[in-house]
């Protein structure tokens, strides 16, 4: 002890040295635990939303006649690619009776639908190249 009933000042850094660690390894209730992977759920919405964006972009791309190139230049899986073809097939009737605009959001939804089931849990469903 050090005057006036004062611990000396290298009993605190020694007390706050052990305590700290103690404090740094306890495990919180309050907040989910970072493994480093994501989870399932995440994943699947992750590849659901990337298909999303990619074959809706190449699916309007291919209704204009401005891509060229096959599925790989385009960054698709064969996968992906067999969802564009639908959803373009679909796309071209409706925008021939309903215009463009409604062809884009056949795209769209369409799109996400098909890409939702084939990501439903995180990795594609099979096939080459997936």
């Amino acid at each position: 002890m050090g005057r006036r009933g004062e611990p000396r000042p290298g009993v605190r850094f020694l007390l706050l040295g052990l305590a700290l660690p103690a404090l740094v390894l306890t495990p919180s209730c309050a907040r989910p635990v970072n493994t480093g992977h994501p989870s399932p759920a995440s994943s699947a919405s992750a590849a659901s939303d990337l298909c999303t964006r990619l074959v809706s972009h190449w699916s309007r791309e291919v209704l204009d006649g401005t891509t060229y190139g096959d599925y790989q230049s385009m960054g698709l899986s064969t996968g992906q690619f067999e969802i564009l073809r639908t959803v373009v097939d679909a796309a071209r009737t409706v925008q021939r009776h309903q215009g463009t605009s409604a062809a884009d959001e056949l795209i769209v939804r369409q799109a996400r639908q098909a890409c939702a089931e084939r990501y439903r849990h995180g990795t594609p469903s099979g096939g080459s190249w997936q």
